[in-house]
């Protein structure tokens, strides 16, 4: 598959305000170099190193870059006109901080040269009490008797790494059990459904806009000995189809986890309450803090308690359940 590498110029100031941008167009895999961060940990940390580059410290410095990768097809052009759209936003507002230039060079890239990029810097790592994930290329020492997931990120897909993801994670760890059927709506690479089914769940569906997602969920389920008769992975818009909506299953589902953003969970909400068991957990995360309130709101109106709310850098999820007797009003 071909895809265009997006490399946006900002400054070390502009880095978490074009972050936030490009998740909420539904990129998850961003790449950040900064020569005055990278600079600055060669510094502060030299205790640790027994010789740092003098050309490292001594050259050029540039301009801080955001790199992320839109697939070459119609979806990621939507993808690509939404971050076009975001830089303008940025440019005209007036929220106190030096943002840079907001520029951007577009590359052709191809397969390789995105696996290529991801090896560099995606390494094992554990996740709340029972998880370790670890890209398919890596070999790890399991020292913790912890549960492996392994995972080809899958190009623009989730990798696990972000804050959002590791929310839900965690949250899955509290409610998964054995008798569990799991629904992960924006499923992307199908880690939170595929951990969900790791854990111990009975069944997992998953759902993702992009075709695409469908081939990389399966291929990761298959690395982690998941069977196709544990789990089912489908593309479309669960919001506005119906047909989609009768696919996945209506009163179904123990959990169901989304990891969007603020303004699709909210769209989603009156939906979730359909495929929901009258006892089930909806997690919802991918939210900004400043979107807490508006996605609280939203499920409070749609028959919603809120029962955890936690938070992870800049990032929130909102644990809930039907209140009772919604179901039934329902």
């Amino acid at each position: 598959m071909e895809w265009t590498e997006v490399k946006i110029y900002t400054t070390t100031e502009g880095i978490e305000p074009l972050t936030a941008m490009l998740l909420e167009t539904g990129i998850t895999g961003i790449q950040v170099e900064d020569d005055d961060e990278l600079k600055q940990f060669v510094t502060t940390s030299s205790t640790y190193w027994d010789y740092v580059d003098e050309e490292l410290l001594n050259k050029e410095k540039e301009d801080t870059r955001l790199i992320v990768y839109v697939s070459n097809n119609p979806y990621g052009n939507d993808i690509l006109m939404s971050v076009k759209e975001g830089l303008s936003r940025l440019k005209n507002s007036d929220i106190g901080l030096n943002l840079g230039k907001l520029t951007y060079d577009l590359i052709a890239a191809n397969d390789e040269d995105w696996l290529d990029k991801w090896k560099e810097f995606y390494k094992p790592f554990t996740v709340g009490n029972k998880l370790l994930v670890k890209p398919e290329w890596e070999t790890v020492e399991n020292t913790e008797n912890r549960i492996i997931f392994t995972i080809n990120p899958g190009h623009v897909f989730g990798t696990g790494m972000h804050s959002s993801t590791q929310l839900c994670i965690i949250n899955l760890e509290k409610y998964v059990t054995k008798k569990s059927e799991v629904l992960d709506l924006g499923c992307g690479s199908g880690i939170l459904s595929i951990i969900s089914l790791l854990l111990g769940a009975k069944h997992a569906n998953a759902i993702d806009i992009d075709a695409n997602a469908v081939k990389t969920a399966y291929e990761n389920a298959a690395l982690n000995g998941i069977e196709k008769n544990k789990y089912y992975v489908t593309s479309g818009n669960i919001i506005d189809s119906k047909e989609i909506q009768d696919e996945i299953g209506y009163d179904k589902y123990d959990i169901i986890v989304a990891n969007i953003i603020a303004d699709v969970i909210i769209s989603m909400a009156p939906i979730v309450k359909k495929l929901i068991k009258k006892d089930g957990i909806f997690i919802s995360s991918g939210i900004i803090k400043d979107r807490v309130a508006d996605v609280t709101s939203a499920l409070d109106e749609n028959g919603f308690d809120i029962i955890d709310t936690a938070y992870k850098d800049e990032w929130v999820s909102v644990t809930a359940k039907i209140k009772t007797n919604q179901k039934l009003q329902g």
